[in-house]
């Protein structure tokens, strides 16, 4: 029957019936918590976002260059191997149910042993969760041996999955936290379909607190500190040179910076002020392209019997030139002691 105006009355029996037989993708998305347990922004980062690019460039949601193509997920990663090693927690973002799982693949970089040693298992190991309605988020290159759920196990958000590993398809020690909604993949921070565009949004599904942690950044640093010697980048991945303190008798006196997300003709600056206030070493020059990691130092070698005892500090900044002027990309201060 109908009313005057022409709406239809149900009784609320056929209500009820009806909002539950709505379709999976009427359904509302599950609302999306932290999949890390670390402080975002100093022990873990997001360095890669979901490629929104329909085309063969790559592009964030924000427009930004942390991505690249076809990249389905987002990425957080730890500051370097060591702190893998030790242990980070990877947690349901969502209540769900287990749906699939894999361990026992090995922690290493494709770098070493080939993306084709892979093929096959590139998400490495992970754990799939199924939230309902069509909406599944998935863990992927967790560490060998730490997934701690099983199938058809129920989890809460915030209930530990496993641990931040280097398994599968990848180079540095991180999560991939992709959404997908009947299988399609989805941007968490846009609600939007892999590659809608970039600039585009619908609705977050992160939650209100999640969405404060995330506050987007269009690079940043991963870390910085004092070595004793000349470094190299992939002994910064390895969670070495981290100095508190140092020997006046070091072989050298380096203060370097490891920093992700940085474009070509950013501007780097990097200084190292001895006890007494004066600079001791300082470099300034343009990145020279874009670059998804990247490692900058300077320092002096020793020339004499030993550097002078005390504190010194050291400087690392990354400038960028923009619509609305310059805008500082990263600064950090490190101090260590000679003794």
């Amino acid at each position: 029957m109908t009313t005057s105006t022409g709406k239809l009355r149900l009784p609320l029996a056929g209500l009820l019936l009806l909002i539950l037989c709505l379709p999976a993708s009427a359904q509302e998305p599950p609302r999306l918590e932290l999949p890390v347990d670390c402080p975002i922004g100093t022990s873990c980062v997001v360095q890669n976002y979901v490629d929104t690019d329909p085309g063969p460039g790559a592009k964030d949601f924000r427009c930004g260059n942390l991505v690249y193509d076809g990249h389905g997920g987002t990425d957080f990663r730890t500051q370097s191997m060591a702190d893998m090693r030790a242990g980070v927690a990877v947690v349901a973002a969502a209540p769900g149910i287990v749906k699939a799982l894999r361990d026992g693949m090995a922690d290493v970089s494709i770098r070493v042993t080939g993306a084709s040693s892979v093929k096959g298992r590139e998400a490495g190991n992970g754990v799939v969760v199924d939230h309902g309605g069509g909406w599944v988020t998935q863990y992927s290159h967790l560490r060998r041996g730490s997934v701690v759920v099983t199938k058809g196990q129920r989890v809460e958000a915030g209930d530990k999955l496993g641990l931040i590993g280097l398994s599968g398809k990848t180079e540095f020690p991180h999560v991939h936290f992709s959404v997908r909604h009947n299988g399609k993949t989805l941007d968490p921070f846009t609600g939007l379909e892999k590659e809608a565009g970039c600039g585009e949004f619908r609705r977050s599904l992160w939650s209100a607190t999640a969405q404060e942690i995330l506050a987007y950044q269009p690079g940043g640093l991963i870390d910085a500190s004092f070595a004793g010697q000349v470094v190299k980048l992939d002994e910064l991945m390895d969670g070495r040179h981290r100095n508190e303190s140092l020997a006046v008798t070091s072989q050298a006196l380096v203060f370097w910076g490891y920093a992700f997300g940085l474009r070509g003709g950013d501007q780097e600056t990097i200084r190292i002020f001895a006890p007494d206030g004066k600079v001791f070493a300082e470099v300034e020059r343009p990145i020279p392209k874009d670059k998804a990691q990247w490692m900058g130092s300077i320092g002096r070698k020793l020339r004499g019997e030993a550097w002078p005892a005390g504190t010194y500090r050291g400087l690392y900044r990354v400038e960028r030139d923009g619509e609305n002027g310059r805008q500082t990309i990263v600064e950090v201060e490190r101090t260590v002691e000679l003794r």
